[in-house]
């Protein structure tokens, strides 16, 4: 799990807690079924069973993979629409291509994160490049969906491209653990990816036995899903491993630990952690389109079909 490090984590900026944190407790952790996406690469849906309310402003997350394909294996999507929301996909090992209607396009790979707001709408399509069909290779990302509040739920369609090389890279005191700020605030360090609501995105990397806390808003919601090894969270430490996700409760202070044994094909605990002020607002949500009103899902479905939601380049 390559994405993004560096070689001495005690030469990074560190991050300070509070004297007294207020580490949040756990109220819930579920594990996220398999299931297959587009094409037929296999994902982990991992909001499934978790309530609308604890994932404000968060709609679905999907682990992609991981999976090391076989020359010709490889999948990606159809083209396909969105209206309504921002899609951020996060590729930790392998390369996808993204290609829309209004004639953008890019290739992230190891450490980039895509993020792409739908907003009135687009039409695009998400693939690996040929060379690594043939090849075959190491897939493996996530894509988040980042609601918007109805007031941009309309606006114009935009990207971010954000390099890994660009990512606010932290440490926790002693070293143990590698932050990677990808969007929002963390103790006062920035994050490069800019955001309609407030939220903050990061990937940690925690070694065998270390223990990392990350200062977080009070007011913001708080997720923690484990991409890979096994550890613990929250006030409490409860246990969680790859694959699961942690709803936390209020506090100021995320608190991740790793366990002191690691199994052989995962050196360390890796964990994704979102965050974000709720929006609050009602959610009409069905398949492509994340609206607020049932009416609002119709005339998205009659815009795709009239063509007003973008058409397919020409090949």
């Amino acid at each position: 799990m390559p994405a993004v490090t560096v070689d001495d984590l005690l030469t990074l900026p560190k991050l300070v807690v509070a004297d007294h944190p207020s580490v949040r407790p756990v109220r819930s952790v579920s594990t996220a079924p398999a299931g297959f996406e587009g094409e037929g690469f296999p994902v982990r849906r991992a909001f499934a069973g978790v309530a609308m309310a604890d994932l404000d402003p968060f709609i679905h997350m999907d682990q992609m993979g991981e999976v090391e394909y076989a020359p010709g294996e490889a999948r990606g999507t159809s083209w396909h629409p969105h209206r309504g929301f921002e899609t951020v996909t996060y590729m930790i090992d392998g390369t996808m291509e993204h290609q829309d209607s209004n004639g953008g396009g890019g290739v992230i790979t190891n450490g980039d994160t895509q993020w792409m707001t739908a907003g009135g709408g687009i039409l695009h399509i998400e693939r690996p490049p040929e060379p690594l069909v043939a090849s075959g290779g190491l897939f493996h990302g996530l894509q988040l969906w980042v609601n918007l509040p109805a007031k941009d739920k309309m606006i114009q369609p935009r990207y971010q491209d954000i390099r890994g090389s660009s990512v606010a890279l932290l440490s926790s005191p002693d070293g143990g653990a590698l932050v990677r700020l990808i969007a929002g605030d963390l103790g006062g360090h920035r994050g490069p990816g800019s955001t309609y609501t407030p939220i903050t995105i990061v990937h940690a990397t925690v070694q065998p036995g270390a223990e990392v806390d990350l200062p977080w808003r009070p007011g913001d919601n708080a997720l923690v899903y484990v991409l890979s090894g096994a550890g613990s969270v929250g006030a409490e430490r409860r246990p969680v491993r790859m694959g699961q996700l942690a709803v936390l409760g209020a506090g100021d202070t995320i608190r991740v630990t790793a366990d002191r044994a690691q199994d052989s094909r995962t050196p360390a605990l890796d964990v994704y952690v979102m965050g974000g002020r709720p929006i609050r607002e009602p959610v009409a949500h069905y398949g492509p389109f994340v609206m607020n009103t049932k009416a609002e899902l119709i005339a998205a479905f009659e815009d795709f079909q009239a063509g007003r939601l973008g058409t397919i380049p020409a090949a």
